[in-house]
């Protein structure tokens, strides 16, 4: 364990990781690509504190990743997808795919921003999907950047962001390129 200059923790206990982002904590964590910023999404101080790390607008929405489909149910509206809808937020596909699906009544207006949809994934990497199964909920996801800025690729790079907490030092996973983002009701591909 270790602390980089913007005084984040370095670590590779999941178990600690868990623990701080139900403490409240913003965390970064490798994800399939790219180093990721993330914490509960029940927590509108720490979302606000990812927002202001990147510089991000919260009308712009957020990314909720999840271990297993029921860990998204309280933030989407289940009953308005299709049978098929359905299947394609738990099939896997070629590249991950983030899909926009309608909000429940209870998602927090910090993590859906101006929009009736969120951002969901199921994730199969092992360590985001430790986390929440652990944490008992989804993870907020953002690339690990300021924005406009190309995404930290290593824990030490996501470690230089001012604000983060605490950085699990862990491998990508292999995709190539950041998740794609599709419309789960029309198909249509928001980002290639």
């Amino acid at each position: 364990m270790s602390k980089a200059s913007s005084q984040a923790v370095i670590c590779s206990d999941v178990t600690r990781t868990a623990a701080a982002i139900s403490q409240g904590a913003v965390v970064a964590y490798p994800t399939e690509s790219v180093y990721g910023l993330g914490c509960d999404p029940d927590s509108q101080q720490a979302v606000n504190r990812i927002l202001q790390i990147k510089q991000r607008p919260v009308e712009k929405g957020l990314i909720l990743l999840a271990a297993e489909l029921s860990q998204l149910l309280p933030y989407i509206d289940y009953a308005a997808l299709s049978e098929q809808q359905r299947q394609l937020l738990v099939t896997s596909q070629a590249r991950p795919t983030t899909w926009l699906v309608p909000i429940s009544a209870a998602t927090p207006a910090w993590i859906c921003g101006q929009f009736t949809s969120v951002a969901v994934r199921l994730t199969d990497h092992p360590i985001v999907a430790s986390l929440c199964q652990l944490s008992g909920k989804p993870l907020v996801s953002t690339s690990a950047n300021l924005s406009g800025e190309p995404p930290a690729q290593t824990a030490e790079q996501a470690a230089q962001l001012a604000g983060v907490d605490l950085v699990f030092d862990g491998p990508l996973g292999g995709a190539k390129q950041t998740s794609q983002i599709k419309d789960i009701s029309t198909g249509q591909v928001i980002r290639a």
